[in-house]
């Protein structure tokens, strides 16, 4: 029996698929996050606790930057640590929040540039089990609470940047804008004689010390501890050189079925798509690669009290929907309180696009891009299914006479409908292009979605007119 068993067991293991970076294409490794096309962005740590202030003084720029900003020392930051205590923190109710605003994916700060890793590490003290008062890792029980919502998981890593953890690089930022210190020349003086780093305490150790002994090691946990680990999103590459771009992207090639950003930036390591920041590109940009636009809701990342230009709702369905027009992702940012929870215009934020999404998600899930460019009235995702073709076309402006064009649509038309209730509209073909009739009023203010099924393949031609919105506002 013993036999047997063992026979049965090494059948089981050599029959297991075994993965090499070879074995997955990049069509593959990228199929879930193309037709995820909208997730959600989460940066949260310990500068969650000043909140945008330090002594006294609001500090210009984001709140995740208040250390690099205010020039505060490594020993006086890591004070703030004390105060980390998220007993709030509910990852049950954070994914559902994502879930419900349409979201398939999470990406969220496991270590930014001040160096605090959200989660227990071998590595460095600098983490929320060793120093602060909740004592207990943060990512595991998101990681649990994607698995069962459904919901992919990606930690974001700054491989370069690193103010806490001695050797780290820094990236060189005007000293103690927005609060006067008499000793602010000192620091000054420093900043430009050690390449950005205004503490000794930075400078210990040497940037290959750093990747050695905290980056590489940080990164092996995060991607052999917590599970199905759907991405690694990197930041900012200040300092980096081929030699510590080959230690990280080796540990990635241990885990084929992860994908990567291209913020490694260098040559030989270009990752699977691209990261514009804070816009969507326009089309004269695009170059047929991956790509993904990340953006906050108001002006910062992280999370600042006193933060309030906030976008709205129509704003933020009609970028991603403009995003996924241009065959792009829309990667949507949440920046959490120190306590633990969202704030609060952010949660009213998420569930306005889940009602736009709940009733129009098909013409963002699993879609491509316009094969017409833009439209004056609005934005067109396309999907191809057989030999046929379904256009899916957001309309953000409606036209007074009842009739919608589609320039250069000269397929045969089999359908056209509103996806929100399936009434189904008349449509016909002129030289021009196709006219749908509508209805007299939109359905929705924000975008109404005109279903429009068509015979063969949509062949591209760009048509070009003026966007009805400024991109990422």
């Amino acid at each position: 029996m013993k036999k047997c068993f063992v026979a049965l067991l090494l059948l089981f293991f050599f029959s297991q698929p075994v993965f090499s970076q070879d074995s997955l294409s990049n069509d593959q490794r990228m199929q879930w996050w193309r037709e995820a096309r909208f997730g959600m962005f989460i940066h949260w740590g310990v500068y969650a606790v000043p909140a945008g202030t330090f002594r006294g003084n609001k500090i210009n720029n984001l709140g995740e930057w208040i250390m690099n900003r205010g020039k505060i020392p490594v020993l006086e930051y890591q004070q703030f640590a004390q105060q980390f205590n998220p007993v709030l923190y509910d990852p049950e109710a954070w994914v559902k929040a994502a879930k419900d605003a349409g979201m398939k994916y999470i990406v969220i700060t496991a270590k930014h540039h001040d160096g605090f890793a959200l989660f227990e590490s071998k590595a460095s003290k600098w983490n929320v089990v060793d120093a602060t008062p909740y004592k207990k890792d943060l990512l595991k029980p998101l990681a649990d609470a994607c698995r069962k919502q459904g919901v992919k998981l990606g930690f974001y890593y700054s491989q370069a940047q690193d103010w806490n953890n001695a050797g780290g690089a820094v990236s060189r930022k005007p000293a103690r804008e927005g609060w006067a210190n008499p000793d602010s020349s000192l620091i000054d003086a420093y900043t430009k004689e050690h390449e950005g780093h205004w503490d000794p305490a930075q400078t210990i150790k040497t940037m290959g010390q750093y990747i050695d002994d905290v980056a590489v090691p940080q990164v092996k946990e995060l991607l052999s501890n917590y599970g199905d680990v759907g991405l690694i999103w990197w930041d900012t590459p200040t300092g980096m050189t081929d030699e510590y771009a080959a230690k990280l992207d080796a540990l990635l090639k241990q885990h084929p079925q992860i994908i990567s950003n291209d913020r490694l930036e260098r040559p030989n390591y270009p990752g699977n798509y691209k990261t514009p920041e804070q816009r969507i590109p326009n089309l004269s940009e695009l170059d047929g690669k991956d790509w993904e636009t990340c953006m906050t809701m108001n002006e910062t990342w992280g999370y600042k009290s006193y933060a309030s230009n906030w976008k709205s709702t129509e704003t933020l369905v009609r970028n991603l929907i403009d995003i996924a027009s241009k065959g792009g992702n829309y990667l949507l940012n949440v920046g959490p309180k120190a306590d633990g929870t969202f704030p609060q215009e952010s949660i009213d934020l998420l569930k306005g696009i889940g009602v736009w999404m709940k009733t129009n998600g098909e013409a963002i899930y699993g879609t491509k891009a316009s094969p017409f460019g833009l439209f004056s009235w609005g934005r067109c995702t396309k999907k191809e299914t057989g030999k046929n073709t379904v256009l899916y076309l957001s309309v953000f402006e409606w036209p007074k006479d009842g009739k919608l064009i589609v320039p250069g649509l000269q397929n045969k038309l089999i359908a056209a409908s509103l996806l929100a209730n399936k009434i189904k509209l008349k449509s016909n073909k002129t030289p021009e292009g196709a006219v749908i009739v509508l209805p007299a009023t939109a359905l929705d203010p924000i975008a109404t979605v005109i279903k429009v099924e068509v015979k063969g393949k949509v062949a591209s031609q760009i048509v070009h007119a003026k966007e009805p919105m400024k991109s990422g506002l």
